[in-house]
């Protein structure tokens, strides 16, 4: 199925320190590495990707845990599910494809990852874009009732004893669909053909653990990390575009801009008209405004 939406997109299994990652490449050009969310892939991008590759050398991945790359064990700090872990990952998949330097823009978790590559590399990372997230930091020092409500998943998904895992377990298929539903509000439907492949790929238990970890990290391991960048007054360099749905929940309760110039230099962005899914419900706008940026960032 992901051929079928990706023509064109050469796929290979990459070794990062001994974590397959899955990635798929087509273009020429300056690189852009294209990060998915929760609970996708990298066909996420399967609209976005095409537009960009006439200009660029695209690179799509399956974060670990997600998608058809590996699912390491975990352990009980959940570092292999820290964000430094994941950016590592994808930093060797860059350098293995041969380049020093290259823009990322990441959707959800994805946006998570490369908001931690960008700080952790930033002489790798020319330029940075984030998609519906502002950093986790300051959601989780700044959640109240609303953000209980609307990302619910955050702490359901952080539960120990393997409650999170049984219940989705029980139906993963209700559990994408439900998700993903609840969080589409205008703009282009998702593709059947793309939401089968979410469903086949967090079906099998290790991907569900493996996900579930990747939330347990963000509240404990990834706080720590954060927190030590900001007491070291540590910001991301490149300049940044975000991006938000005008109906998502980023875009009605945070003014995204202005959290964002607080942990980074250069800042700029705006809504689409969409809720939190952009490549899949604004995949024109998003194209164009990412394109425009790398653009921008090559004079």
């Amino acid at each position: 199925m992901s051929d079928q939406l990706l023509t064109g997109f050469d796929r290979r299994t990459i070794d990062a320190d001994g974590v397959g990652i899955n990635v798929r490449v087509a273009g020429d050009g300056p690189p852009v590495l294209l990060l998915h969310g929760y609970p996708q892939t990298h066909l996420i991008w399967h609209h976005v990707a095409p537009l960009l590759a006439a200009t660029h050398t695209v690179v799509l991945t399956d974060l670990r845990g997600y998608g058809d790359s590996d699912k390491p064990p975990s352990d009980a700090g959940h570092a292999p599910y820290a964000k430094r872990s994941m950016a590592h990952d994808q930093l060797l998949v860059i350098r293995q494809l041969g380049f020093e330097r290259f823009a990322v823009a990441g959707h959800d978790r994805g946006g998570r990852v490369a908001h931690r590559l960008a700080l952790d590399h930033p002489k790798a990372v020319r330029a940075l874009a984030v998609l519906d997230i502002v950093p986790t930091r300051y959601a989780l020092q700044n959640a109240d009732a609303a953000f209980g409500q609307g990302y619910y998943h955050w702490f359901f998904l952080t539960a120990g004893n393997g409650i999170p895992e049984h219940l989705i377990g029980q139906d993963p298929e209700f559990w994408i669909r439900a998700r993903m539903g609840a969080r589409h509000c205008g703009g282009m439907p998702f593709h059947p053909s793309a939401q089968a492949e979410y469903i086949r790929c967090f079906s099998h238990p290790d991907a569900i653990h493996a996900s579930c970890e990747d939330y347990r990290a963000a509240a404990t391991v990834d706080l720590e990390h954060d927190d030590a960048d900001a007491s070291a007054g540590h910001r991301v360099s490149a300049p940044v575009l975000a991006l938000w749905g005008e109906h998502s929940f980023v875009g009605r309760h945070y003014d995204v801009l202005e959290v964002w110039r607080d942990y980074a230099d250069h800042v700029h962005g705006q809504a689409l008209p969409c809720d939190h899914y952009l490549p899949e419900e604004a995949p024109v706008q998003t194209a164009q405004q990412l394109q425009a940026f790398l653009t921008e960032q090559r004079r």
